[in-house]
């Protein structure tokens, strides 16, 4: 039995690029043998066991062939026979391909740290095009390692191209491509991910809505929020109403990304208002008045989209301040004054827009003053 650090971890300790998770793979071992250690079975398709203490997944060294469509379409082979060197060529990139022994010595049969080295994110075999998933892999890695100039080998952009044109991202599940394009949108330069899908024809089949403009707008704002809620309703911050929700019910996204995005398309315009009324329609559509979100990531997103962090966004924080103030009020104020039912509402109401103007007036004099 041989354990050998795989993958990502060794892609990342090679580039001095911070890593959280290690796995690992054992050559010369049996489901049997690993049990007996102390490991916890957690793979169905191939054996896959969690380490007693560590909780790092140990998978036993594994082939794949080829049996149906999509990125479940295959027959898995693991026993004691196969090689490292077998279970590397099944990887996708050749920069995850690479294993390191106990001893920390590198094993590279197909050129990991070579392209590591030149920047170049290349298919590890003509097997690549068997894996539909790999072409939004490849997308997100590049949206990763952007800032260090990584690019996609052209061949292997003709191997995504291939996968594209024949239909082969049809067979990956909506919940799947989410997945990926939420860690895409994670990444240090997330738009880069829907320019390298634009690039091999995925853009057009996936989000075909989404074009040049919105890309770079998704560029600028990212340089100003993290949050993938955020950088997803950028993106889609331009589109028809219709169409952003069409989006985001075709790829099930989570209630609060769908929220989101949604608010921004409606509502964006409105925090520049000097409008009470309109403000107070904005909170409570914002439900602001009882919850942090989405309202938070809507003063985020839109400050982001005019170039700016949230806290230095000046419409962003006299909105924070209008909600602070019509939270202030509450039914409570009003318990003595023999209201009910209905009279209640709209006197709680007109109280919350006397508080949000009292707070416009105080920023208009605050702005006079500066000026």
């Amino acid at each position: 039995m041989q354990v050998y650090k795989v993958g990502g971890a060794v892609r990342d300790q090679l580039l001095d690029y911070a890593f959280h998770e290690t796995d690992w793979v054992v050559v010369g071992a049996t489901a049997e043998h690993m049990l007996e250690q102390g490991f916890t079975q957690v793979g169905r398709d191939f054996p896959v066991f969690l380490h007693p203490d560590t909780k790092d997944e140990y998978a036993l060294a594994r082939t794949e062939r080829k049996s149906g469509r999509g990125y479940h379409g295959f027959e898995v082979h693991a026993d004691p026979s196969v090689t490292l060197e077998e279970d590397l060529q099944r990887r996708d990139l050749t920069i995850n391909a690479m294993a390191m022994s106990e001893k920390g010595e590198v094993i590279d049969p197909y050129g990991g740290q070579r392209d590591l080295q030149a920047r170049v994110l290349r298919h590890v075999s003509p097997h690549f095009v068997e894996d539909p998933l790999r072409v939004l892999r490849v997308a997100r890695f590049a949206a990763r390692y952007h800032h260090l100039n990584f690019k996609v080998a052209s061949e292997t952009t003709d191997l995504m191209r291939t996968l594209v044109t024949e239909g082969e991202l049809a067979h990956l599940s909506v919940e799947r491509i989410w997945v990926e394009t939420e860690r895409a949108l994670a990444e240090k330069s997330p738009e880069v991910f829907f320019r390298v899908l634009d690039s091999c024809g995925a853009l057009e089949q996936l989000i075909p809505d989404i074009g040049v403009a919105d890309i770079d707008r998704l560029k600028n704002a990212s340089q100003w929020t993290s949050r993938t809620e955020c950088r997803w309703a950028a993106l889609l911050s331009q589109l028809d109403a219709t169409r952003a929700e069409h989006i985001n019910r075709q790829f099930k996204t989570p209630k609060r990304v769908a929220a989101l995005s949604a608010a921004i398309i409606k509502h964006r315009s409105s925090i520049d208002s000097n409008d009470a009324s309109e403000l107070l329609r904005l909170l409570k559509a914002l439900d602001a008045l009882r919850r942090e979100e989405p309202f938070s990531g809507f003063c985020e997103t839109v400050a982001a989209l005019n170039g700016h962090h949230p806290a230095a966004y000046a419409p962003a924080e006299r909105l924070r301040l209008v909600a602070n103030s019509a939270r202030s009020i509450s039914a409570r104020d009003i318990t003595n004054e023999g209201l009910s039912g209905p009279e209640i509402g709209a006197a709680i109401a007109h109280r919350q827009i006397a508080a949000i103007e009292d707070v416009l007036v105080s920023q208009e004099g605050l702005e006079a003053r500066r000026d």
